[in-house]
């Protein structure tokens, strides 16, 4: 009795050792040892009751090897399938062409995912969606990149064609790895068949908008400030400008000596000058007028400075509301007396001797001109900034600006200047000078907002040379009407697409350099007339259609000319900028002409593209679109942020 107890206790293997155990002690242990035996061979009679899957599925996913083995199928084969197999409408996204400049990262992730989510979201609804993939091709970023891949070779040595075929055999290759690894991503889209700004059919297309533009009457060339970079050595447009926040300028306050004539015009006496302010000394080699306001009050002050400087009393032409600040820069133990109180108006017409050129220059008014900073007249350099220009425009004044394309000052400026560089020593030396010559009141540096390159990631100067542009002012109105049929996501959007396109009146549209799309302009040889019409035009697109742009570069004037201005008695030379690549990628809309199914309206339902793109692509195919077809591009406009790190950096 308690042996059966205890064996109850243990486990069916020690349950029957422990039987065994007894049988043994009663005499009937071989009988027992076989009939447990038997049992330990018999089925589990509760096996059948379990029902498990069957399957072929193996145990283990494998992801990372199975995962390709069913891409295609749901990418490319749902993609032709989709479009064969549909009957709902049409919907077309159009990709928005990312540089092929280098491999991708996180943001392209994000932003093709996005798409993509919405790609299949309609395929759902039964609709035929329509993703063409798109690479920019062009530009300065990618001419760099190829650039840096030449090791101790002088990269100004090169020669256009040689630049040309380096920067599109670096494009072509980052678009194969682009590619491949948007392909990983499992975004569906016609990735056999995606678009490139540069090829040539592509690149007609852009020529055809151009051709339209010129006809239409929005380009035009002229020689006024634009954004020069000088560590590219190019024109930029305002979208390709980031701001530093902590970049250090420096200030001065400088005495513009008047003539006699106009000393004794005021009832001023003894050196009379007029003060004035600028943050970019180095544009004083450029001054050609100070402007005042016409309904400012003026005040001539007499200052004697301490005795220990051992300098005689002088007269200064200041603001009214400046004097305090201006009075606080002076020699400590100066004194102030005032001579006399005048209005804008009566500067009007006096003369003074430019502080570093000693050129013999005019006061004019302003209505820009304030009392908030400064001292209330404002240095002019007509070639180095935009309300400078407007003002040197009205007032007849030369547009002159003696920098190159370097960022150095050229000889113009003066032998001690000439080949310094004017955002560093160049700025130094025009401090010492004025110093030198005695007419530096003060000098100061100061940490503001400035705008840099966003490519090289160095500051830009304003220069005048002669360029092309789109005249956006006229374009802006159509523009704006455009966006109202427009639904875009987030609202904010709406305002901050409409506040770039009101804030600009025209678009600088070339470039000094060989790697894009030419700006396919002749120049009489002697006058130096442009020749761009749209027989010239047209003539050039035919060619490139077939050749692609290469042509602009490998084949004569002649060959380039139309048949009707090869005889007409002039000599022409082929012009050697490209177009903006914000142009190139802004014309993408055309190449939807072919596989739209509307004739009217905006050919895409959706743009897709991060913030930033307001200033960029969105703004530029907006512009172009509305120039050629007076309608905006897209029937819904969505943006999204950025993927930023712990720091909240991009």
């Amino acid at each position: 009795m308690n042996q059966t107890f205890a064996a109850l206790q243990l486990g069916p293997a020690k349950r029957a050792a422990a039987r065994l155990a007894a049988g043994a002690q009663t005499g009937s242990g071989s009988c027992r040892t076989q009939s447990y035996a038997t049992e330990a061979k018999k089925k589990n009679p509760y096996s059948h009751t379990i029902k498990l899957p069957q399957t072929e599925f193996p145990l283990r996913a494998d992801a990372a090897r199975r995962e390709k083995q069913f891409r295609h199928r749901c990418t490319d084969a749902l993609y032709e399938w989709q479009l064969k197999n549909n009957r709902g409408p049409q919907f077309i996204l159009h990709d928005g062409p990312p540089y092929a400049n280098g491999d991708l990262h996180i943001g392209h992730f994000m932003n093709k995912v996005l798409k993509d989510i919405i790609n299949r979201y309609q395929v759902m609804q039964g609709k035929r969606v329509v993703y063409i993939p798109g690479f920019d091709g062009h530009g300065l970023p990618i001419e760099q990149k190829a650039l840096e891949t030449l090791k101790g070779r002088d990269r100004d040595s090169l020669d256009p064609m040689e630049i040309r075929k380096l920067a599109r055999n670096f494009a072509l290759k980052a678009v194969a790895r682009q590619t491949e690894s948007f392909k990983e991503y499992a975004v569906m889209g016609d990735w056999t068949h995606p678009y490139m700004t540069l090829d040539p059919s592509y690149e007609a297309n852009q020529l055809e908008i151009f051709k339209a533009m010129v006809e239409q009457g929005y380009i035009y060339r002229q020689n006024k400030p634009v954004y020069w970079s000088p560590s590219s050595r190019t024109a930029l447009a305002e979208a390709e400008l980031e701001y530093n926040e902590k970049h250090v300028s420096t200030s001065v306050y400088v005495k513009m000596q008047l003539t006699d004539e106009s000393v004794a015009r005021i009832g001023g006496a003894g050196k009379v000058s007029a003060l004035v302010w600028t943050t970019t000394p180095w544009t004083l080699p450029a001054n050609r007028a100070i402007a005042v306001h016409p309904d400012l009050e003026y005040v001539l002050i007499q200052v004697a400075e301490n005795s220990e400087s051992g300098s005689a009393g002088y007269q200064l032409l200041v603001g009214k509301d400046r004097l305090e600040a201006v009075s606080a820069m002076l020699p400590e133990g100066s004194t102030v007396a005032e001579v006399c109180m005048l209005n804008g108006k009566q500067l009007e017409g006096l003369s003074y001797s430019s502080a570093v050129s000693g050129k013999e220059c005019p006061i004019l008014l302003a209505n820009y001109v304030t009392s908030d900073s400064g001292t209330g007249l404002v240095h002019s350099a007509p070639g180095h900034g935009q309300e400078d220009y407007d003002f040197g425009l009205a007032n007849g004044i030369e547009i002159y600006a003696p920098v190159d394309d370097n960022g150095r000052f050229t000889s113009a400026a003066g032998v001690a200047l000439a080949g310094m560089e004017v955002l560093g020593e160049g700025t130094r030396a025009v401090v010492a000078m004025l110093r030198d010559a005695g007419v530096l009141l003060h000098v100061q540096e100061f940490t503001h907002s400035y705008p840099y390159d966003w490519r090289t990631k160095k500051p830009i100067i304003q220069r005048a040379t002669p360029q092309w542009f789109a005249n956006v002012g006229s374009l802006k109105a159509s523009a704006s009407e455009s966006l109202r049929d427009v639904k875009i996501f987030p609202e904010f959007g709406r305002r901050r697409l409409e506040s770039f396109v009101a804030a600009r009146s025209e678009w600088c549209i070339s470039r000094q350099r060989v790697w894009g799309v030419p700006i396919p302009v002749f120049y009489n040889k002697s006058s130096g007339e442009p020749l761009l019409t749209a027989e010239s035009i047209s003539h050039v697109i035919g060619i490139i259609r077939e050749r692609g742009t290469d042509a602009w570069w490998v084949l004569s004037t002649d060959d380039l000319l139309a048949p009707k201005y090869r005889s007409d008695g002039n000599t022409y030379v082929k012009g050697t900028d490209t177009m903006d690549v914000w142009f190139d990628s802004g014309s993408s809309w055309k190449l939807l002409e072919q596989v739209s199914e509307r004739s009217e309206g905006a050919y895409a339902d959706v743009y897709l593209e991060g913030t930033d793109q307001h200033r960029g692509w969105f703004q530029s195919s907006l512009l172009t679109s509305n120039a050629v077809r007076g309608v905006a591009p897209f029937r819904v406009l969505l943006t999204h942020g950025f993927t930023l790190d712990e720091s909240r950096r991009k």
